[in-house]
């Protein structure tokens, strides 16, 4: 899909999509798509990637600097690692070749809803593990500019905030592989 074909989901349309978000698997998903953002707005779909508490996803920009730092400086643990639902970034981008534009590392098949997956809940994913932190993820201006307003509207609506639609952070805690492919399981 070109930028010349690219037609915003109206809100109806997005909402129309919950029931089938909704059914995305409680305790064993899978990873559909891992990206990077080696530079400011760049993108790289990668099929598999080392991640650890040092350096986040490696050659993702998080290691570099982030928005979130800590107080002496450096990427605030927190954000290493954006998860959202493959489910959801399907309804809105409408083509998997549109999902790196929203900026997060990992899509996931996986119930990402704040009653599945609290603060604190760690997921096995490849030979890492990762923990979802508390930090919340909104979607903003640019995700408009890529998506369209009604697709912001949708994620940060209360349901869509409960749901996490635009995703949620997580925090590396035992470094490892992923790929494409693997079985992201609920640990806690």
């Amino acid at each position: 899909m070109d930028a010349l074909t690219v037609r915003y989901l109206t809100r109806d349309e997005l909402d129309a999509g919950l029931a089938d978000i909704r059914a995305a698997p409680k305790d064993h998903g899978r990873l559909e798509a891992s990206v990077v953002r080696p530079a400011h707005d760049a993108r790289r779909s990668l099929p598999a990637c080392e991640i650890s508490l040092a350096g986040g996803v490696h050659s993702d920009h998080w290691a570099l600097g982030c928005w979130k730092t800590t107080e002496d400086g450096r990427p605030h643990p927190d954000v290493q690692i954006c998860l959202m639902n493959a489910r959801v970034i399907q309804l809105i981008a409408q083509a998997q070749d549109r999902w790196p534009l929203a900026g997060d590392n990992l899509f996931v098949d996986l119930d990402l809803s704040a009653d599945n997956l609290p603060p604190g809940t760690r997921l096995a994913l490849g030979s890492a593990v990762i923990e979802i932190t508390d930090v919340p993820h909104n979607g903003c201006k640019k995700f408009a500019a890529r998506y369209g307003r009604d697709a912001v509207l949708f994620v940060n609506s209360p349901e869509g905030k409960r749901l996490h639609l635009r995703g949620t952070y997580a925090r590396v805690v035992t470094d490892g592989a992923i790929a494409v492919g693997d079985e992201l399981t609920k640990l806690d």
